[in-house]
């Protein structure tokens, strides 16, 4: 593994984190009649902290364009979800909770998910797949499911909707991680020109606004622990399936490493879901807020 990649990635996790700490401290406070609507992004953006989040997670987003550029998208997407840990840390200023059994827990086990997946899996890059029909299965199962699970979201509002929404994210950023590596090979092979002749670099800024006005009202609903950790297991996931589905991403297939490999990615998620779920994590989503014009 490249030191560059991983000095990018996990560059790309903190400002990640930190980035989605502030974002849902200022969508709290929005008001629930823009959810799921542009109108939400529009009343956010008049609010500071909230631009200091976008900020840190465009350079996060930055970052890990020139890491997926470098380094294959198996490798990147492991060490992005790391991004938890970073969120926690600010929490835990915020709240000043102690990290305990159950945040020590999710730690070792994100860490050690993290490195038993790549040391496992060795991934490393091969042949890009050409049949346009696998591309656009593998894109079109990732996008239908995202706004499957949104609409979902809809209608469960405050119960399981943040989750929902914040999978859904998960989903498109995946794909969009993807989409941003074929938009860097394309570049090294013809420059901008040759970027912006293709429907990649379009869709990636669609799938981003789109994830934006998901997760926003994910966090304008419920507590960070409620969205975050499903967040942060679904993309790299997704990323993987992409990688490995249409980018020529190769990873060891033996037995032994295949069941370390799944061995990590379970870490991972638990590991996740662990430090989501933490006491230290915000919990401050005003839930008890006058539903102005919020239609279901």
């Amino acid at each position: 593994m490249s030191v560059l990649v991983l000095v990018l990635a996990v560059s790309a996790a903190f400002c990640l984190g930190i980035g989605f700490v502030l974002q849902q401290n200022a969508a709290a406070h929005a008001p629930l009649g823009d959810f799921l609507s542009p109108r939400l992004l529009l009343d956010l953006v008049r609010v500071p902290r909230w631009l200091g989040g976008i900020g840190l997670m465009v350079c996060g987003m930055v970052l890990g364009a020139v890491a997926l550029g470098q380094g294959e998208v198996t490798l990147v997407e492991p060490l992005l979800a790391t991004n938890l840990l970073f969120a926690l840390m600010l929490s835990r200023r915020q709240t000043r909770q102690p990290l305990g059994r159950q945040g020590w827990a999710g730690l070792v086990l994100l860490a050690g998910g993290v490195t038993a997946f790549i040391v496992a899996g060795q991934p490393r890059g091969g042949s890009a797949v050409t049949d346009p029909l696998r591309h656009w299965l593998i894109i079109g199962v990732m996008v239908g499911t995202a706004l499957l699970l949104a609409a979902l979201a809809k209608r469960s509002r405050l119960s399981a909707g943040p989750a929902l929404l914040a999978v859904a994210a998960g989903l498109l950023y995946g794909v969009q991680d993807a989409l941003t590596r074929v938009c860097g090979q394309r570049f090294s092979g013809g420059g901008i020109a040759a970027v912006f002749s293709g429907w990649q670099p379009y869709a990636v800024i669609a799938l981003g606004v789109t994830g934006l006005v998901l997760v926003q009202s994910a966090f304008e609903t419920a507590p960070l622990r409620m969205s975050l950790p499903a967040l942060t297991a679904a993309q790299p996931l997704a990323g993987i399936v992409c990688g490995v589905g249409f980018l020529g991403d190769r990873l060891r297939a033996d037995t032994g490493a295949l069941a370390w490999e799944a061995v990590g990615l379970a870490g991972i998620v638990v590991g996740v879901v662990l430090l989501g779920l933490h006491p230290a994590m915000p919990g401050a989503a005003a839930r008890g807020r006058v539903r102005a014009g919020a239609g279901v």
